[in-house]
C-alpha cells in the first residue's frame, strides 16, 4: 500500500499482481480492493463465471436504459423540443484498461488544454462499470472550480410541479403532461447563482424552494419519486435544453462542469471536450462488479474481527460461493 501512495499513477492492477489481500487492503473498500480481488482470483473458474454473468446483466441493463432514453429524445424531437439532427464534436476515447483513475484523469486533463484555466464543460459517456463516477470524483479534485452537475434534481423538480398541479387541479397526473403545462413548469425553474452558489429556484403552484436545500427532503418525498418515471419519459427534451442554458452559465463564470451520462442524451449538449472510457475487453465491467461485491461481503464478515490474511481469503471464497 506505501508502494502505492508512492507511486500514484501506476496502475494498482501492476502494483498488486502476486501480493495477498491484507485486512488494510479489504478495507479500504475501494479500487484497489477491486483490483487485489481481481488479481487474486482472475484464474478462478466460478469468478471468471461470475464475471461473465455480471456483464451481461450489465450490459443488457445499459441497452435497456438507453432504449428508454432513446425513446425519451424522440419524443421530444417530435414536439420539436430538440433539433432533429445535430452535429455532435469528436469525442476522444480513453480507454481505461489497467490503468488507475489518476491515470485516466490525467489524460482527460491533457486533452482539455487550456480550458480549464477559463471554465469549460466536460461529457463523460460510457458502459457501467467503466469508471464515470470515479474517474469524476478525480477530476473534481484535481481541476480547478469544478462541479459535477446531475439531471436527477431536475426531474424531481418537474416531477413535484406536475404532481403539485394535479392535486390542484383534481386530475390525474397524465392529464397535466401536456405541451403547454410542461412548458409552464419549466418556466418555473430559473438557475442562477443564489445565496452565493449555483443553484435551482422553484417558483410556482405555491413551491417556492431553492433545490440544494430540499433537495433530501421534499424532492425525496415519495409522491415524488414514485411518479419520476412518469415525467421524465417525457421531459427529457426539456431538461436537455434546460440544462445547455445552465452549464453555458457556469462556464462563463469560470467553474469547469463535469457532466457524466449516457451518450443519447450528451449528444444534445454541445461542448468541444467530449469523453467516453472504454475497456480493451468488457469482461473487466463483470469483473469489477464482482469483485466489488465480494468485497463488501467479505468485510461485512470481518470487519469486527482480528482478522489475518488467510481470515480475508476465506471470507472472499465464501462471498464468491455465495454468487455463484
Amino acid at each position: 500500500l506505501k508502494l502505492l501512495s508512492a507511486s500514484p499513477a501506476r496502475s494498482p492492477w501492476v502494483l498488486l499482481r502476486a501480493m495477498a489481500i491484507s485486512p488494510e487492503t479489504l478495507a479500504l473498500q475501494n479500487s484497489v480492493t477491486s483490483a487485489a480481488i481481481i488479481d487474486a482470483f482472475k484464474d478462478d473458474a466460478g469468478f471468471k463465471k461470475v464475471a461473465e454473468r455480471l456483464m451481461t446483466e450489465i450490459m443488457k441493463r445499459d441497452q435497456e436504459d438507453g432504449d428508454k432514453l432513446a425513446k425519451g429524445i424522440q419524443l421530444a424531437i417530435d414536439k420539436k423540443v430538440l433539433p432533429a439532427d445535430v452535429k455532435v464534436e469528436p469525442t476522444k476515447k480513453i480507454s481505461v484498461s489497467g490503468k488507475s483513475a489518476d491515470t485516466v484523469a490525467d489524460e482527460i486533463i491533457a486533452a482539455l488544454g487550456d480550458g480549464p484555466s477559463k471554465g469549460c464543460v466536460m461529457t463523460l459517456q460510457g458502459l457501467s462499470g467503466t469508471g464515470k463516477g470515479t474517474t469524476v470524483d478525480k477530476l473534481k479534485e484535481k481541476l480547478p472550480n469544478a462541479q459535477t452537475w446531475s439531471n436527477g434534481n431536475l426531474f424531481r423538480s418537474l416531477t413535484l410541479l406536475a404532481v403539485t398541479c394535479a392535486e390542484q387541479r383534481g386530475c390525474e397526473l397524465k392529464d397535466v403532461l401536456t405541451a403547454e403545462d410542461l412548458d409552464s413548469f419549466c418556466k418555473m425553474l430559473e438557475f442562477g447563482k443564489f445565496n452565493g452558489k449555483w443553484d435551482v429556484k422553484i417558483d410556482g403552484l405555491g413551491c417556492t424552494y431553492y433545490v440544494s436545500e430540499v433537495e433530501k427532503t421534499v424532492l425525496k418525498d415519495s409522491k415524488v419519486a414514485k411518479n419520476i418515471p412518469t415525467v421524465a419519459e417525457v421531459t427529457q427534451g426539456e431538461v436537455v435544453n434546460f440544462v445547455q442554458g445552465a452549464l453555458a452559465q457556469m462556464a462563463a463564470g469560470g467553474t469547469n462542469v463535469l457532466l457524466e451520462g449516457r451518450e443519447q442524451t450528451l449528444n444534445h449538449i454541445r461542448t468541444p471536450n467530449r469523453f467516453e472510457l472504454v475497456l480493451d475487453d468488457p469482461v473487466i465491467i463483470g469483473m469489477r462488479q464482482a469483485a466489488l461485491q465480494m468485497g463488501a461481503k467479505a468485510f461485512e464478515k470481518v470487519k469486527d474481527t482480528a482478522a489475518d490474511e488467510a481470515a480475508v481469503k476465506a471470507a472472499l471464497q465464501d462471498a464468491l460461493s455465495s454468487m455463484g
